[in-house]
């Protein structure tokens, strides 16, 4: 049996439960999965790409203390850490696993008894509207999660549909009940981050607005719709904002109380009702990125009804259809949970981002309407381009074809232009390197997967890359590498823009043409000019040509690279990995430099200032729970020894993925970290995106069916299958041997079966 405060949870898995008996999928999904240290990922429900991710949010960390950074708002990218004891609200917007934040919007908090209109803190919970909660009181779903806030014996159930949140609040009897509306709460927040807020009260049971923002994306509004299905007997504002230079004439009105048009930078609100004992107020807030009355043209369309447990019930419909494109067999209960709890992750990010008439807010600011796509943001790309939009080229085409429309229409209402480095609700955030959109679009029109305009989306790409202001892109053009002074991660930024390169370099050779082919062929080989064959690594080389002298292989900060250290990211020459182990000294010199990679200890000192690392994503020096190294296992392929890639695969899928609240090892960053899993449990991977090969490793199900959208499946199949049997004696494609330890994109397209022959021996 598994442990429910370990799954938190979840799961429900008695025979007698609806969905153990009609959609055998979706209990094994477990939405709270991510380390404890860092917590980035969120328990409340969404459904699949959903533009609400309405979830708990545990505290009220600021962003920075006497005007420092302060580490410990860190923990709280997603809003929920297990091991806190109160909630503060709930929240209708979160990120899924990543390094950084933002949103957190539109704080809803019922309470009972006499009002309080502040969070409180950790410190001192009851001064403020926060209650304590309890694990045993609390179950998360797919598309539905409940708790019992304990303080004012008040049950809180949440369910969505794709722009509106849906609460469902039953009250003790009480002629003070609240609802608080904390137009104040994000997460990353500090004093300037609320630069706008707007509300009007329609009426005694609608009220509308907006919240414009200033973060992570620069200028971000988020209008909204909010409706009671009960009216409320009056209703209040507390506005934080402070002493102003310049007040107007609005004194003449007394707008804290029952005044229905406010505006500020720092508001609260308060919506209070007498309760019957048992009795439920509803309350759905629907979103949009335009405006107020698309926000209530969305809750019109998508929830016009009161029926909470429809909405639910939609919501998990669609979770069972996007689990079900894979069904696998596996040895184990925890297997499976760990499987489709990574298929959930990675149908949570990137969030659709336009409202039911296809009208969306554009990075120029300006109103479009996505014509024959589905507009998305929030597009993690520095992570997702290695496996997660690969995986959807697979598994989900259609989907990953709008997601590059999204991408492309990014590019067009650029200034500069570029293609996304890190899209973020009409902004740009530029949050980590490279241009890896290119990989992303160059990928989708290679394995056929986006229909749009191929030769705009090589210009795209070309424009991005010759973008000789950003990020030392001049100098690597003329150099062909970045300097170290001009910048920090000057060799991770080599080493990615030469991938990237290539990727340009592939999309060119598919479309004929040749020039574009040539240059950025060349620009693929930059990698070379940063590895320093007098220690055997990549370095950071200075202006006149020298490498830097002070340098550790093993520190993660200040050394060059991007969240990694040197041992990591001298492996990252995913396009031309034969090279690159022939630069290294050949397939003897790679395999030691691997085997000490997985079997050396990196002491904490070499990672401590860098966040996104931590001891629980490390194997020796192999950094696992940060993406760069996600094909480093797959290497040993090249080296004559795959039964090694067989060996780690096996061992990083049992040592980096568990059920609990601590069951992953790094930022699953919008599905990478589960993407990865995925792919390496059917045992393939895709080591290059934008070529159409997977390379081959040691499948972890007993059998799988993948559904393609073409209508053809993929039957795998591990013969002898065990924790034991980790070695590939034999693999075969419809009944054809596969030579070597590549399979194609297109082959895989056909459908047919991929069966692998497992043994216990080498």
């Amino acid at each position: 049996m598994i442990d429910k405060k370990s799954l938190i949870t979840l799961l429900l898995l008695s025979p007698a439960a609806i969905w153990a008996q009609t959609n055998d999928l979706v209990p094994y999904v477990k939405p709270i999965i991510g380390t404890a240290k860092m917590g980035h990922t969120y328990p409340g429900p969404t459904v699949p790409f959903g533009s609400v991710q309405l979830s708990p949010d545990t505290d009220t960390i600021p962003y920075a203390v006497d005007g420092r950074y302060n580490g410990e708002v860190y923990r709280y990218c997603a809003g929920y850490q297990y091991d806190d004891p109160t909630i503060v609200g709930f929240s209708h917007t979160h990120f899924s696993g990543v390094g950084h934040s933002d949103l957190g919007d539109f704080l809803i908090m019922p309470t009972v008894g006499a009002l309080q209109m502040n969070p409180g803190t950790a410190d001192n919970p009851k001064g403020g509207y926060r209650s304590a909660y309890s694990h045993d009181n609390e179950v998360a779903e797919a598309n539905y999660y409940k708790v019992k806030l304990d303080d004012d014996n008040i049950l809180a159930e949440l369910t969505t549909s794709t722009r509106v949140g849906f609460h469902q609040y039953t009250f003790p009897k009480s002629d003070q009940s609240h609802i608080i509306l904390d137009l104040m709460a994000g997460i990353y927040n500090y004093d300037d981050k609320n630069v706008w807020t707007v509300v009007r009260v329609v009426n005694d049971t609608l009220i509308t607005g907006y919240r414009q923002t200033n973060g992570w994306a620069r200028t971000r509004t988020v209008y909204f719709a909010m409706s009671f299905s009960k009216p409320f007997k009056e209703y209040g504002t507390q506005n934080n904002d402070g002493p102003k230079v310049y007040r107007g004439f609005w004194g003449k009105f007394d707008q804290s109380k029952n005044f229905p048009d406010v505006a500020g930078k720092k508001l609260r609100m308060h919506f209070d009702f007498d309760t019957q004992e048992g009795e439920q107020i509803k309350v759905k807030m629907a979103l949009s990125p335009v405006s107020m009355r698309n926000a209530l043209e969305n809750m019109q369309a998508e929830v016009p009804h009161w029926d909470f447990d429809k909405v639910k019930l939609d919501g998990q419909t669609q979770w069972q259809k996007e689990l079900e494109k894979i069904r696998v067999d596996v040895p184990t209960d925890e297997d499976r949970i760990n499987f489709y709890t990574a298929m959930y992750h990675a149908a949570l990010m990137p969030s659709i981002y336009m409202d039911v008439n296809g009208e969306y807010k554009g990075l120029d600011q300006e109103v479009h309407k996505a014509e024959g796509f589905t507009n998305y943001t929030s597009f993690s790309i520095w992570d997702t381009f290695r496996a997660f939009h690969p995986y959807l080229n697979l598994i989900n085409p259609s989907r990953n074809a709008d997601m590059v429309a999204s991408v492309m229409a990014h590019y067009d209402q650029s200034a500069l232009p570029m293609l996304p480095v890190w899209s973020h609700y009409a902004n740009d955030n530029w949050c980590m390197s490279g241009y890896h959109s290119v990989s992303v679009v160059a990928d989708a029109i290679i394995k056929g997967v986006y229909q749009g305009d191929a030769e705009k989306a090589l210009e795209a790409c070309v424009t991005t890359a010759n973008r000789r202001s950003y990020e030392g892109i001049g100098e690597y053009i003329d150099k062909g590498y970045v300097p170290a002074e001009k910048s920090g991660t000057s060799v991770s930024n080599t080493l990615e823009y030469a991938y990237d390169d290539w990727c340009i370099a592939q999309l060119a050779k598919h479309l004929g043409k040749t020039d574009i082919y040539d240059t950025f062929i060349k620009r693929a080989a930059s990698w070379k000019n940063v590895y320093d064959p007098s220690i055997g690594f990549m370095r950071p080389k200075l202006a006149d040509g020298s490498f830097k002298k002070e340098f550790d292989v093993l520190e993660t900060h200040g050394q060059g690279f991007i969240e990694g250290n040197s041992w990591n990211f001298s492996l990252y020459v995913p396009h031309d990995p034969v090279a690159m182990m022939e630069n290294m000294g050949g397939k003897k010199r790679l395999s030691r430099y691997l085997d000490s990679l997985f079997t050396m200890h990196l002491p904490d000192e070499f990672f401590a200032n860098t966040e996104d690392i931590t001891r629980e994503g490390i194997i020796g020096n192999y950094v696992h729970g940060n993406e760069p190294s996600h094909h480093v296992a797959y290497l040993y392929n090249i080296t004559g020894e795959p039964y090694k890639t067989q060996e780690k695969i096996r061992m990083i899928l049992k040592n980096q993925y568990h059920n609990g609240s601590d069951g992953l090892g790094g930022n699953d960053d919008c599905g990478q970290m589960s993407a990865w899993y995925i792919f390496s449990s059917l045992g393939f991977y895709p080591v290059a995106p934008a070529s159409d090969e997977y390379w081959l490793g040691s499948p972890a199900v007993s059998s799988a069916s993948i559904r393609l959208e073409n209508g053809k499946n993929i039957q795998i199949r591990a013969i002898n299958q065990s924790d034991k049997n980790v070695y590939v004696k034999k693999v075969t494609l419809n009944g054809k041997e596969v030579k070597g330890y590549k399979l194609h994109h297109a082959d895989l397209l056909q459908g047919g079966e991929l069966v692998f022959y497992m043994s216990g021996k080498r």
